[in-house]
């Protein structure tokens, strides 16, 4: 086992090819582990690496390296100037979920968020074409993502106004739901804005140059609402690769976007907004998706157990 007091010290990754998911806190732990549990009962040929930054505890490190999740330590990254998220205080850790561009040391990186849960096998995502890292930055597949949806089902009176159900990519799809299975609307479509939860890179430091390049940008940054992907939409805008939303199937689209919705096709669930399937008890869940995950946690928790794992998280 790794030194605690050492958190740098980690498992080897020998893969070239990775998931990653970013951790700063405990909050987020027990999305982290059953992410990885279920990466791992759909057959994922490639590791989980969990990036953390410095404000993630040692109790957290313990419980990485007793399951031999492979872990990386990464900045926490903000733009040069302060963009105010009070309305919304998980876009400051947003930010670092654009690092993944920055790691060479890998030719594909698909970057997950740690409120997903893996519902089918998705290494065909290891494979898709992307542009090469010596296009720069300069073609026409520099990543690929879902559509975010920007139908605000919530409500949100901070939302940005033209965030409505006609501006949604996916309410494009809904007279075509059979294609909306295979194949995501085109890159331009609605407000054409990447989700942040998945995506899928061939790292480059030209690339990441250039993110930084636009993080450094004072009159950019202050118009990015949504921090990592209006970054990512307003640089590389309709240069990237649409997925159909079964890779990043958000729990609020399930009635939002009803009509192409397929609980069967999902491959990727993600549980985006409060609450969260891990702060919600068992038969009081909000969201029937919710279901889906504590279902997945309490098999993990028994797996765990029966390999003497049962440290709470």
């Amino acid at each position: 086992m790794a030194n605690s007091t050492n958190p740098d010290t980690t498992r080897v990754v020998d893969s070239k090819k990775v998931w990653t998911t970013l951790i700063t806190n405990t909050a987020y732990l027990s999305g982290l582990l059953t992410l990885d549990y279920s990466l791992k009962k759909h057959g994922s040929e490639y590791p989980l690496l969990a990036l953390y930054t410095d404000t993630f505890p040692p109790e957290g490190h313990r419980a990485l390296e007793i399951r031999k999740i492979p872990k990386k330590r990464v900045k926490y990254l903000l733009p040069a100037v302060h963009k105010d998220f009070t309305n919304d205080p998980r876009f400051y850790d947003c930010w670092s979920k654009l690092t993944p561009f920055s790691l060479e040391e890998y030719d594909r990186v698909v970057q997950l968020d740690s409120d997903m849960m893996v519902m089918r096998n998705m290494d065909e995502l290891m494979e898709i074409e992307l542009d090469a890292p010596e296009s720069e930055g300069k073609g026409n597949r520099v990543f690929a993502a879902s559509h975010a949806c920007v139908c605000n089902p919530k409500k949100k009176p901070h939302y940005p106004k033209d965030w409505t159900p006609e501006n949604c990519a996916y309410t494009s799809q809904h007279d075509h739901p059979d294609a909306a299975q295979t194949q995501g609307a085109s890159s331009t479509s609605g407000l054409g804005i990447p989700n942040g939860g998945l995506q899928v890179v061939n790292p480059s430091k030209t690339l990441y140059d250039l993110i930084q390049e636009r993080m450094a940008s004072d009159s950019a940054v202050m118009n990015y609402e949504f921090a990592d992907q209006s970054l990512l939409s307003d640089l590389f805008s309709g240069r990237w690769v649409a997925l159909p939303y079964t890779y990043n199937a958000l729990k609020t689209s399930r009635e939002t976007h009803a009509p192409i919705w397929r609980d069967d096709e999902v491959k990727n669930m993600h549980y985006l907004l409060s609450p969260k399937p891990w702060d919600e008890k068992l038969g009081e869940e909000s969201n029937p998706t919710h279901r889906w995950w504590t279902e997945a946690n309490m098999e993990r928790l028994r797996e765990e157990k029966q390999r003497g794992i049962d440290d709470g998280f």
